[in-house]
């Protein structure tokens, strides 16, 4: 099995790793697709497969065709690459908001994957919600699975649409975290902490709660209320949270990423 991952950028690079550390593919097995001269000189240095500058040289030799590209760049990307995509090969596509028809339609391919990942994927932690189109085997989309898990774990849906709601809530979601890490660091500092032990306090706070959360079966409105003693410090907390609407607001910002997931893939 030969993989070709367009574009050397993070989660390229990322991809490109994990296959090689974990042993899902050899290093002479894994192709990277990369037009910029210095991404290019960087990528040859770190040894995490073959890299080539231009689509006939590689595209025709790959069984699985990952596209780590930006979204904007799909329409060119496309042009580049239609006539070297045989319709036997398996495109994996984590741009995004571009959807499985657009692909399609883009490079005449029938086997697609659409798969969003996020940001700790670069250290194994990621999260990846991912869809297929029928044309692609069980056994295609268990291997295609294998990799992805190489990165963190990874969930199947059956709808397209699950996608754009996963890109609003896990893809985008570290973004959400580190807003809140950075807001109770500063809250920390300016409660008379040094910068280093406010990241300490925070950090080592959001580790050991989602570690309570994940070897626990309750619910996170019964560890609150564990929390929060009545007329206690907590509660005064959750009492401004409530007063301001923070609830409401995380709601309002993880539909406004769906919708521009969804406008995204309206775009040509």
């Amino acid at each position: 099995m030969r993989i070709l991952i367009i574009g050397g950028g993070n989660m390229g690079a990322t991809f490109a790793k994990s296959f090689i550390r974990s042993h899902s593919a050899d290093s002479k097995k894994v192709m990277i697709l990369e037009i910029l001269s210095e991404k290019i000189e960087a990528l040859k240095k770190a040894k995490i497969g073959q890299v080539f500058s231009e689509p006939k040289e590689c595209v025709p030799l790959a069984d699985i065709i990952i596209l780590a590209v930006k979204p904007q760049s799909a329409g060119a990307l496309f042009a580049q690459m239609k006539d070297f995509v045989d319709k036997q090969q398996v495109i994996v596509s984590i741009m995004a908001g571009v959807q499985i028809s657009t692909i399609r339609e883009g490079l005449g391919a029938t086997k697609i994957i659409r798969a969003m990942p996020n940001l700790p994927a670069q250290i194994g932690q990621g999260m990846t919600v991912y869809t297929s189109t029928d044309d692609v085997t069980r056994i295609e989309l268990v291997m295609v699975q294998n990799l992805l898990n190489t990165t963190g774990k990874a969930i199947f849906v059956s709808k397209e649409a699950k996608i754009d709601a996963g890109t609003a809530i896990s893809g985008s979601g570290p973004a959400y975290v580190f807003y809140f890490i950075n807001a109770l660091k500063e809250a920390a500092q300016k409660m008379g902490f040094s910068e280093s032990a406010s990241q300490l306090l925070v950090t080592q706070t959001f580790k050991g709660t989602v570690s309570l959360f994940e070897q626990s079966e309750r619910d996170c409105k019964e560890w609150i209320d564990m929390v929060a003693s009545k007329g206690g410090t907590t509660e005064a907390a959750l009492k401004s949270f409530g007063s301001n609407h923070v609830h409401e607001l995380i709601m309002q910002g993880a539909e406004a990423a769906l919708a521009r997931a969804i406008e995204l893939g309206k775009m040509p």
